[in-house]
């Protein structure tokens, strides 16, 4: 890798990287940390942000150390095919932050509560994390699907023929492929409440984990598997990455589980990256990201570091999806906002 090596802002400070089958790896995968850490996900932000979409306030300011004679003067793109979308009746909310200082670049209603479909599998990652400190559950515990379990969702689990898979590998198919059944084996095993506990201790309030994965939902489950506000999922990745959720071990074996994701069809489809293998740096990028898609929804979170800075950005977007238009639209309007993503990076 050499010098096109991404380094943290503090030498030496990356938290450990754990490989998604549990080993402890190199650094190269981690985020580090850096300033601005702020104490919560409801903390002060370093830049005001009211999430309007028709204020100036959320064009990147002038100066700080990222900042070269290169670097774009706002999200422009971003900003005008996400408020076209708005426009025209979808519902959209979004955020980014510079890794390293917190300084809100864009937001737009981040503070909204917005479904957000599979993203909240990372909360449940999260639980499992932590709950490998408990002697009988390891990584190479030993989980059984059961038809209760059945969902004919995202992932490869219901299409292989064996029926028992490591906790290690079940949570390595989740960061993958957000494998359903996977997931739906692993609530089972650590408990929907001990992921609410765990959500609430955090200091979420406004993003959660609400149920199992479902073929459909009635009246009595829940409407939506998860949800969550673009602020507080900004400040959950930028925490992993700084290995503050739970402690470093734990927040390392959560990236490590997300950095397998392939689904690159949204924000990240900016990126240029390889989908299926892009766990190494690729031209000086390095990424980590979860999507959620559902009838209608279409969410990612992720963090994207480059030669020139890092950012973590979220966007959740709730529109019609009757009409192939409609669809296309919002993801023409996710990969806009990647640009500017990207560009901020590289």
């Amino acid at each position: 890798m050499g010098a096109d090596r991404v380094r943290s802002d503090r030498e030496g400070n990356e938290p450990t990287v754990v490989s998604p089958s549990g080993s402890a790896g190199g650094s190269d995968f981690g985020f580090g940390d850096s300033g601005g850490h702020r104490s919560g996900p409801n903390a002060a932000s370093s830049q005001a942000d009211d999430g309007g979409f028709g204020h100036s306030r959320h064009a990147v300011t002038s100066g700080g150390k990222h900042r070269g004679a290169e670097a774009p003067e706002s999200f422009a793109r971003g900003f005008a095919a996400l408020g076209d979308l708005a426009l025209n009746g979808v519902q959209v909310s979004a955020r980014a932050t510079d890794l390293a200082t917190g300084r809100v670049l864009f937001s737009v209603d981040d503070h909204v509560s917005m479904p957000t479909a599979s993203i909240g599998k990372v909360l449940l990652l999260i639980e499992v994390a932590a709950r490998l400190k408990d002697a009988e559950f390891g990584l190479a515990t030993m989980l059984e699907r059961t038809p209760a379990d059945a969902v004919s969702d995202s992932g490869v689990w219901q299409h292989l023929q064996v029926a028992r898979l490591s906790v290690a590998d079940l949570a390595a198919l989740v960061g993958a492929t957000s494998d359903s059944l996977a997931t739906n084996v692993l609530i089972r095993a650590v408990g929907l409440h001990a992921v609410r506990a765990r959500t609430e201790q955090l200091g979420l309030s406004r993003t959660a984990l609400l149920d199992l994965v479902r073929d459909k939902r009635g009246p009595d489950d829940a409407p939506q598997l998860s949800v969550g506000s673009a602020k507080e999922l900004t400040w959950l990745f930028t925490a992993l990455a700084r290995g503050e959720i739970v402690d470093a071990e734990s927040s390392a074996r959560v990236i490590g589980w997300l950095s397998l994701n392939s689904d690159l069809s949204m924000v990240a489809s900016a990126f240029g990256l390889n989908p299926l293998a892009h766990r190494e740096h690729d031209l000086g990028l390095l990424m980590v990201n979860k999507t959620g898609t559902d009838a209608g929804v279409r969410s990612e979170v992720g963090i994207l570091r480059g030669p020139r800075a890092g950012v973590t950005y979220a966007v959740s977007i709730v529109f019609d999806d009757s009409r192939l238009a409609a669809r296309l639209a919002v993801l023409d309007g996710m990969r806009a906002f990647g640009a500017d993503l990207l560009e901020y990076a590289h």
